[in-house]
């Protein structure tokens, strides 16, 4: 579904079937986005189903879009919002539209929300989602203002976050911080990838270089790959303040492509008693360069049906 608010450049604007640009990685460099998606698995009109809050910017605007999921076959039902730097740009405002003959609103307030140069809010700001006069997914820290507002109350079957993806740009270093369990108040935990990388030609290989892949976790060591040219794409366990997470990455086409290319790294909190069968049930995915990257992105839809826990999908863009 769509609406008469103005579609950001971040978000297609074109065919009414056509997928947001955060599904196409390379329309993403293309348009010089930075993307951040967040899915979160709920009940919407008599079933569980999953809302995706994406946002996205550039150098002119932030924008943001709620999608809930449709029936199996069906188009997502989505809301867009853009988010101008001039006055006209709309820091609060409502839209309303269907989910199977239920009413679903979606409420948000952005008129003091600091954004410190990051792509979506980091404080004072409220996005709600109202069906059948329940809070049923908000996001933000204004959330006294949220129920005010709304008039709802919170749903008694509490949002699950199942997946979260990134756009990251850099020349060497990425950095994002993230929560490996949304209940609760766990801390963000702060993430830096670096690549050690020289060499500015498409092969490694023949420059004599030593590219090495360092991932740091809350300033510590947590994976150090020496060799890439080599180890270009593997996992690693790691253990974050007693919680064992998964880490995939495959960088080939840093090493080994030309022009805007990406790395792409999954961090998969493992509960204790699947952390050990986790390991030989998804190795195989990185066995080959085009399998082990449509299989790593598979495994991140996968999880937000909400059957595996929760997935951060990093999407690391190198720029020259």
């Amino acid at each position: 579904m769509h609406d008469p608010i103005g579609i950001p450049a971040c978000f297609s604007a074109g065919a009414t079937h056509q997928r947001p640009v955060d599904h196409d990685p390379a329309g993403v460099i293309r348009s010089g986005q930075s993307v951040c998606k967040s899915v979160y698995s709920t009940k919407i009109a008599g079933q569980c189903r999953l809302i995706t809050i994406t946002w996205c910017k550039n150098l002119l605007l932030h924008g943001l879009s709620v999608s809930v999921q449709g029936q199996e076959g069906e188009d997502d039902y989505r809301c867009k919002v853009e988010l101008k730097p001039w006055y006209f740009w709309r820091k609060t405002g409502a839209k309303q539209f269907m989910v199977d003959g239920i009413t679903v609103d979606v409420v948000w307030d952005l008129k003091a929300a600091k954004f410190n140069g990051e792509t979506e809010p980091q404080s004072d700001y409220y996005v709600a989602i109202v069906s059948e006069e329940e809070v049923v997914l908000l996001v933000g820290d204004q959330k006294k203002d949220a129920y005010r507002r709304t008039g709802c109350r919170p749903s008694l079957i509490e949002p699950i976050l199942v997946s979260r993806k990134e756009h990251l740009f850099g020349k060497r270093k990425y950095s994002t911080r993230i929560k490996f369990h949304d209940k609760g108040k766990g801390r963000f935990h702060e993430i830096l990838i670096e690549c050690n990388n020289n060499n500015n030609n498409n092969s490694v290989t023949g420059s004599g270089a030593d590219p090495e892949l360092e991932i740091k976790i809350d300033g510590n060591q947590a994976i150090h790959v020496k060799h890439l040219q080599w180890k270009f794409r593997g996992n690693e366990s790691v253990d974050v303040n007693k919680t064992k997470v998964e880490v995939y990455y495959d960088v080939h086409d840093w090493l080994f492509s030309s022009g805007p290319r990406y790395g792409m790294f999954i961090f998969k909190p493992i509960p204790s008693e699947s952390a050990e069968c986790s390991l030989s049930t998804t190795t195989p995915v990185l066995t080959n360069h085009q399998k082990s990257r449509s299989g790593l992105e598979d495994e991140d839809d996968d999880n937000a049906g909400g059957s595996s826990g929760f997935s951060l999908l990093v999407y690391a863009w190198k720029v020259e």
